[in-house]
């Protein structure tokens, strides 16, 4: 919830989906959005409510373009609207080590910047810090973070968080399905590969881009 003072619901309403809208895609909603959004009866209504969030310093508009709406801080200044994503632990690149088990929900975890594009295409995302270097050959390496897509399917060759069920440890490898088998391959020509029989054996994400250390 964004708020700096209490508001009335409505108003609250609005200015929050101003927030999630900006932090999901990158870009301010337009005035249509916000009425379906917040099921507003007019856009007349939605127009009345942001003039009283700019009159109170909540909000800047600029009326000559349609997605003109800026994020204000306490200062005045306008929020970054560049996207975010949780990191939501470490996962080891080289053998498997304990990570989760289920995916946690924490807004004290540290967060890292996203391309708004990201978001717009995969919905939904968290960011993994990796260890280990049996990825290197995949340029992902030791320190850097893993934005990963929650999903329980991959297809061969996808750079998978895998979660071995009997072991209840978690490792980012490259899946592949061999029958009855998977294959966890390293992108390491100095390690070997792990073999688990598919029904011990759950996917927990699919990596979609490599954020490097610096």
């Amino acid at each position: 919830m964004y708020t700096k003072v209490k508001l009335p619901r409505r108003r609250q309403q609005i200015l929050d989906y101003l927030h999630e809208s900006l932090q999901e895609h990158g870009l301010p909603p337009t005035v249509r959005d916000i009425q379906n959004a917040c099921d507003i009866s007019s856009t007349s209504v939605v127009d009345y409510n942001l003039r009283l969030l700019e009159r109170d310093g909540f909000i800047r508009r600029r009326p000559d373009i349609s997605r003109g709406i800026e994020l204000l801080d306490e200062s005045g200044q306008t929020v970054s609207t560049t996207p975010t994503v949780p990191i939501i632990g470490n996962i080891a690149a080289g053998l498997p080590i304990p990570v989760f088990s289920e995916l946690p929900s924490d807004p004290n975890l540290d967060t890292v910047e996203i391309s708004p594009d990201l978001h717009r295409k995969y919905g939904r995302l968290f960011g993994l810090n990796v260890v280990g270097t049996s990825m290197v050959d995949a340029l992902i390496d030791d320190g850097d973070i893993v934005i990963v897509q929650p999903t329980s399917r991959a297809d061969n060759g996808d750079t998978v968080v895998a979660w071995l069920k009997l072991d209840e440890e978690a490792t980012l490898k490259k899946f592949f399905l061999q029958g009855d088998t998977v294959r966890l391959q390293p992108a390491n020509s100095q390690m070997q590969p792990i073999f688990c029989p598919a029904e011990h054996l759950e996917i927990k994400g699919r990596v979609v881009t490599v954020i490097r250390k610096f």
